[in-house]
């Protein structure tokens, strides 16, 4: 009955009590736990389902992957211990942690992430596997870990050494333990012991994956249980003894642990395994631990560091000899799938994870259109021009029938968050262009994803119903920026195909665009910095289904996401400023210094800068509530929007623009990697709460490692070694810089239909399908009639002219008369005079 009883005591466990009374405990067939001490009955854990599950901490010290394609399989690293492990696409976590435990019996127990001190270091400069020293704050032992991938296989191994300082040899017990979150999430799964190979091992399951986890020579015990009531963290918490050896617990949240067999001496090789079958995980299992780890590690490390030969030297333009640059290239490669190539996601991490549960499925390992262009350009900045061409061939199958791309999706191509981003649906045809003038699009041809691409801008644009920060819709300066660019990039291509009727259709676009961008996000009236009234704002609001909106970054107000309970939410659009419109010059849109773009910078920084002791970061934008609270606790639907070190290295690329030095916003940069060399999504921007491990600088618990900060980093280093910035597009700035573009061109569709003009521009009247117009430009009654002209991207429009002293309105009416021409509206624009 050592189930039923702790060890050392004739109580039961709390579970159990009020059934120790007249129970005939064989005859008890309703409990299958109290059946458990008969040999032919398997033991099930007590405290079904368990405790609600939660993922663990999303500042990583470490992601982990072998290079080889067939180990499908990606681990992180944080506190000391292993925590999710992704499997078998890197959008899908199987478990939420992996550590030792360590007791000695009888007056203690400790848990590697709360307990022990923490050391976290790669075995090789271009490897992703790591070597952690973990140890006991009091001295009394040390434990040394190696953690790679089987480099062909999908197990992850982790090789410790257990060191017990003098006094303390054969007294402590080892033992390891894993929580499996099987197929993303905690609840639901199923966890047992069984003998395979002659080797006690643990297996967990949930639908049709399997994961097996043992360790060479096997354990002397393993027991399964419910989080939070007999699992073996509970256990060991209890009297600092395994006394519960469970053989399963079905449907709940699960966790299973083994004890180490320190008699064989104090070196051990774990292994966990996955399959998409019993048989399958327990194969792979045995296979890795069937070769000596050494064999393995040997293995992984050569195998990245061939990756080493397309390297593009940038070392000598950093601060810190490269090294950051080394991890973050090797960091954006591992985040790239080994099912779906191409597929590059934005962080193998769960933002805020230990407060996240089930619910909260995506997490950030789904592929962001504008994450993943990022990473690939940052890859074709550091010489690798195969990586990025497999993104772009995975982003032309992902492109929706439409044009469009969702705002986020899984490996797979399934949208999870529904929204649409308009720069999300340019970045595509921007990294096309790159790779075309890069020479590496090898046999593949971009172009059909480039004019569905641009039909989609055409037909949905310039409003964007998100802007890069996913919570606004509007006229944002950021993704005007890419939009613009991509139209330029688009005609380049058409122009190389002598389609020139597209081409200038595309570039008349893009100059609508551009000569637009100061009266849709510049406010005249700004009240943010001393005498600086003029600058850009983060977005003009505008609602995408209003078809016909009032547009005036003077006037309109802002509804902000996130913010806390009882707070202001509703701004004046002129008083939040993000620094967006630094894309512009990145492009080539706008000229760097200017005074408009001077002025909104020293706004920015009023209202956004942070100092640190690492040196400059910003904020995204004022009154920004996606982030932990004061007091450091995670966000959950409402916080303090924090710093984020990407935008460091978005202002350093504005002042290399500028002619200014940015070496010390590289150092800074570096500075905010952790010990792994892990550049988070935001650090802490308050005084120190130790309390909280938040600290000025650090990680504030959102995403760490982020791969668009990494991107940003390498194309800096790369920007200042070619002295200028490296996503420039000289197509756009010869148009702009030298004034090429035209002023005179306004845009009318059924879902944009504008009320005004000015007097002596152009009117083009969009549609998707070959139109006849009846209109006139005078009030004397005389009509024409015209017929729409091909734009060679499969929409159809008109172009009426007007007079620079014209008052008389345009008016017009599609022919015939149904419903999708407007049921015979008559549609009047009102012209202004030029000066106004």
């Amino acid at each position: 009955m050592s189930a039923y009883f702790k060890r050392g005591t004739d109580r039961p466990h709390p579970a159990f009590r009020g059934l120790e009374q007249n129970v005939s405990f064989a005859s008890f067939s309703g409990t299958p736990y109290l059946l458990a001490s008969m040999p032919d009955q398997p033991l099930g854990a007590f405290g079904q389902p368990g405790i609600p599950p939660t993922w663990t901490t999303s500042t990583k010290d470490g992601v982990g992957t072998a290079y080889s394609t067939s180990s499908r399989v990606w681990f992180t690293l944080a506190l000391g211990i292993v925590t999710e492990i992704y499997y078998p696409t890197i959008d899908r976590p199987q478990i939420r942690d992996a550590q030792f435990l360590v007791s000695d019996g009888h007056t203690f127990f400790h848990e590697e992430k709360r307990d022990m001190t923490h050391k976290t270091a790669r075995l090789e400069t271009h490897t992703l596997g790591y070597h952690v020293t973990t140890a006991d704050p009091a001295g009394r032992y040390r434990i040394e870990k190696d953690v790679i991938c089987d480099p062909h296989q999908a197990g992850v191994l982790i090789n410790a050494e257990f060191f017990p300082s003098p006094g303390w040899e054969n007294k402590l017990h080892l033992y390891f333990l894993v929580a499996p979150h099987i197929n993303v999430g905690g609840w639901n799964n199923s966890a047992m012991k069984m003998n395979v190979a002659g080797q006690q091992v643990l297996i967990a399951s949930k639908e049709r994956t399997y994961l097996a986890m043992g360790c060479a020579g096997g354990f002397t015990k393993a027991s399964c249980g419910f989080v939070g009531a007999s699992d073996g963290w509970q256990d060991l918490k209890d009297n600092f003894r395994m006394d519960w050896e469970f053989d399963r617990a079905e449907n709940g949240n699960v966790a299973m642990m083994g004890e180490v067999d320190l008699s064989r001496g104090n070196e051990v090789t774990v292994a966990i395994a996955f399959g998409d079958s019993l048989h399958a995980a327990t194969a792979v299992l045995n296979q890795s631990l069937a070769i000596p780890f050494e064999q393995h590690r040997s293995r992984f490390i050569d195998q990245w560091q061939r990756m080493t030969d397309t390297l593009h030297r940038l070392e000598h333009v950093s601060a810190d000899g490269g090294e950051l640059y080394r991890t973050s290239r090797t960091l954006l490669l591992s985040h790239e799938d080994k099912t779906f190539a191409g597929a590059l996601i934005a962080s193998a991490t769960i933002p805020f994870g230990d407060v996240m549960g089930d619910d909260d499925l995506g997490g950030y390992h789904l592929v962001w259109v504008r994450d993943m262009v990022n990473s690939a350009t940052a890859l074709l900045a550091s010489g690798d021009k195969v990586t990025p061409l497999r993104a772009l061939v995975y982003l032309a199958c992902s492109q929706q029938p439409d044009g469009g791309f969702p705002q986020n999706f899984w490996i797979d191509g399934t949208p999870y968050w529904k929204g649409i981003q308009l720069d999300e649906v340019a970045f595509p045809v921007m990294l096309a262009w790159r790779l075309w003038k890069a020479g590496a699009l090898e046999k593949f041809d971009p172009y059909p994803m480039i004019k569905a691409a641009m039909r989609y801008l055409v037909q949905f644009g310039p409003v964007t119903q998100q802007d890069r920060w996913e919570e606004a819709s509007g006229y944002s300066p950021s993704t005007l920026a890419a939009t613009i660019a991509a139209f330029i990039c688009a005609a380049d291509f058409a122009r190389s195909r002598n389609e020139n009727d597209a081409a200038r259709f595309m570039e008349d676009h893009a100059d609508f665009l551009e000569s637009n961008i100061e009266r849709w996000t510049v406010t005249t009236q700004g009240s943010l910095a001393p005498g600086i009234s003029r600058h850009y704002i983060r977005i003009l609001p505008i609602d995408v289904h209003d078809v016909s909106p009032e547009a005036d970054p003077n006037t309109a107000e802002l509804t902000l996401a996130n913010c806390p309970p009882g707070t202001q939410c509703r701004f004046p659009a002129k008083q939040i400023v993000d620094a967006g419109f630094l894309e512009l010059v990145r492009y080539g849109v706008r000229k760097a210094g200017t005074p408009l773009m001077e002025d909104s910078l020293r706004v920015v920084d009023e209202s956004l800068k942070i100092e640190t002791p690492f040196g400059p970061v910003w904020r995204r934008y004022n009154h920004d509530g996606y982030g932990p609270h004061a007091d450091g606790a995670p966000f959950q639907g409402w916080g303090i929007g924090r710093a984020w070190p990407l935008l460091t290295g978005e202002r350093a690329h504005y002042e290399l623009a500028a002619g200014r030095n940015v070496g010390p916003l590289i150092a800074t940069m570096e500075k905010f990697a952790t010990q792994g060399g892990m550049l988070p999504e935001q650090v802490w921007d308050a005084p120190d709460i130790p309390e909280a491990f938040m600290f000025l600088g650090r990680p504030a618990g959102s995403a760490t490692p982020l791969m668009w900060a990494h991107a940003e980093y390498i194309k800096l280093l790369r920007s200042v070694s070619d002295g200028q910035v490296f996503d420039l597009f000289p197509p756009v700035a010869d148009r702009y810089m030298n004034q090429r573009g035209r002023k005179d061109l306004e845009v009318w569709r059924l879902n944009r239909q504008i009320r005004r003009m000015k007097a002596g521009s152009v009117l083009r009247i969009v549609k998707a399908a070959p139109f006849r117009l009846r209109w006139t430009c005078s009030d004397d009654g005389t009509f024409k009639e015209t017929a729409s002209t091909s734009s060679g991207l499969g929409v159809e429009f008109v172009d009426l002219d007007s007079k620079a002293d014209q008052t008389d309105p345009v008016r017009f009416t599609f022919l015939p008369a149904d419903e999708a021409s407007g049921n015979g509206t008559v549609f009047e624009i009102a012209l202004v005079s030029a000066s106004r």
